[in-house]
């Protein structure tokens, strides 16, 4: 029991939660400020938004090529050359900041989303840092992270948007010291296994053969399409708030309980999954998920839009939470970053298509139709659910005869 592994809080673990912290600030800065500086630069005002959908886009090509880096370089040197990329990206953009240009801005948050496929696999790797018993609490935890860049990603976008000749150019640049810091930490983490035998061509089945589990199909769309209500109707929300007469104040401090919502409970999910199940956590979020849109059915209110999203940060944090659990039970080591591979491309092809059509939703079918909407995707995870809890069920029945 000596080693650090057979602690929860080792120092491996801690670093990482810091790096997970670093990762939303880069996350929820670029969030902030890149359609803003879209506008800026764009005279077609449509595209304003096309850096945010670069970033997701981004993210979701560069998925298939971090698995393959991992599967050869392991964990570390993976994320080490992910935060290169945001050092690198980060400065790109202050640079098409700094000359004007609106395609290299775009460019350059496309880059940055290689940093941001490395960072959504740190949630998997925490349940590497300690041992079996511990792996739902450390991914919990490392969820938790997120609430730095939460505290500190509008704070930096706000602090450092005239700090340069441009406006947010220094936003820019202080997210190429965030990255530096990120590397830094990220050199003091020993992952375990982190180079193994075979290289990217590794052992273990293929990924039709692993996809095809129903404990896969469910992680998979559990994380996929969580992710897709929560970003539909939280990149929603500051449209339809504005429709509704409200100020950005409101707005603002709407956002900020949503964003508190989907990463403090991660001090305790992990214990939650521990105690009641992962199915029963997940089906729990999706109760909340269900109640968040019902709120924001029964009314346009401060109250309703608050309530509402705080409930759906909440519901998503453990459907989130949940599935990542959920998914280290469908591969072996050899076949983590195939695994965690599709599941993270699935996850960010469902953003690219929500954070697309929510202002067009919004503006067109109204907040009322794009709720409703929201309510069919739920009914699709509810039924996902259901069937892998009556699958286990059965093979409980079948093992104990």
């Amino acid at each position: 029991m000596n080693s650090p592994s057979a602690r929860l809080l080792n120092r491996n673990l801690l670093l990482l939660i810091l790096c997970q912290g670093l990762f939303l600030t880069n996350n929820v800065t670029f969030i902030a400020v890149n359609g803003l500086v879209g506008f800026q630069l764009t005279p077609i005002a449509w595209m304003a938004t096309l850096p945010v959908m670069g970033y997701v886009v981004g993210g979701a090509v560069s998925t298939a090529i971090v698995a393959s880096t991992q599967a050869r370089y392991g964990r570390r040197r993976s994320f080490q050359l992910g935060l290169l990329m945001a050092l690198v990206s980060a400065l790109l953009c202050a640079l098409a900041v700094r000359v004007e240009s609106f395609a290299l801005l775009v460019c350059s948050t496309f880059l940055a989303g290689y940093y941001s496929a490395n960072g959504q696999l740190y949630r998997f790797a925490a349940a590497e840092l300690v041992d079996a018993g511990f792996k739902e609490k450390a991914i919990s935890l490392v969820l938790a992270g997120g609430l730095i860049g939460a505290i500190i990603g509008p704070n930096l976008a706000r602090h450092t948007k005239d700090a340069a000749a441009h406006p947010f150019m220094g936003a820019y640049l202080a997210l190429a010291g965030v990255a530096v810091l990120g590397l830094a930490l990220m050199s003091f983490i020993r992952f375990p296994d982190d180079v193994r035998e075979g290289g990217a061509g590794g052992k273990g089945r293929g990924l039709a053969v692993i996809a095809r589990q129903p404990v896969f199909i469910v992680a998979a769309l559990a994380a996929s399409l969580g992710y897709g209500v929560m970003n539909l109707l939280m990149a929603a929300t500051p449209l339809a708030m504005e429709m509704a007469g409200f100020e950005f104040a409101s707005t603002a401090t709407v956002l900020q309980w949503h964003v508190i919502g989907m990463f403090a409970p991660g001090f305790v999910t992990g214990s939650l999954i521990k105690r009641y199940g992962v199915l029963q956590v997940m089906s729990a979020g999706l109760v909340l998920n269900v109640v968040c849109i019902f709120v924001a059915l029964a009314g346009h209110g401060y109250a309703h839009f608050l309530v509402s999203l705080f409930l759906l940060g909440v519901g998503w944090n453990f459907l989130f939470t949940g599935a990542t659990a959920l998914a280290t039970q469908s591969h072996t080591a050899q076949e983590r970053d195939k695994a965690q591979g599709a599941i993270n491309f699935a996850v960010f092809f469902v953003m690219a298509i929500s954070s697309f059509s929510s202002g067009a939703l919004v503006t067109t079918s109204g907040w009322y139709w794009l709720n409703v909407g929201s309510l069919a995707i739920c009914g699709v995870l509810f039924c996902a659910l259901l069937a892998l809890f009556v699958h286990q069920r059965r093979a409980l029945a079948v093992s104990g005869e």
